[in-house]
């Protein structure tokens, strides 16, 4: 049985760029036939998903209407194989510096969602390569 690789996605709010990666990791995943497991988290999470971000990825095909952001807690960090963060300090937090990604240079969704996204779902691809590439052993 294949296990699962969790990544995690860490934004500052935890309702736009991490939720958009989250989403788009767990489609691509599925799309390639991955076990993984993606989530987001946001090191000062707002109450919820704002509506243009909830809409655009409706858009999409995905639904995060009902999902809820979450605050990045250190059992999150140690239950992922990979933390990506968006430009976030998780030094409080201690991640594993071998497992931790940040993708600070991706466009702002209030900037552009299109945009954001498309950097995004771009950078996945290798990312879910390394995670394939990790399971042939």
């Amino acid at each position: 049985m294949p296990r699962t690789h969790n990544v995690l996605f860490v934004c500052w709010h935890g309702s736009a760029k991490s939720v958009i990666a989250a989403a788009f990791a767990n489609r691509l995943a599925a799309e390639r036939g991955l076990e993984v497991r993606a989530s987001s988290a946001g090191t000062e999470p707002d109450q919820a998903i704002p509506l243009h971000v909830a809409e655009s990825l409706l858009r999409d095909g995905i639904d995060v209407r009902e999902q809820v952001p979450v605050g990045v807690t250190n059992e999150l960090i140690r239950n992922a194989e990979r933390v990506v963060s968006f430009g976030c300090d998780l030094s409080r937090l201690d991640p594993p510096l071998d497992r931790t990604i940040d993708w600070n240079d991706v466009p702002a969704v209030s900037d552009g969602y299109g945009a954001a996204r498309d950097e995004i779902v771009r950078r996945l691809g290798p990312l879910l390569d390394d995670i394939a590439s990790a399971n042939r052993f």
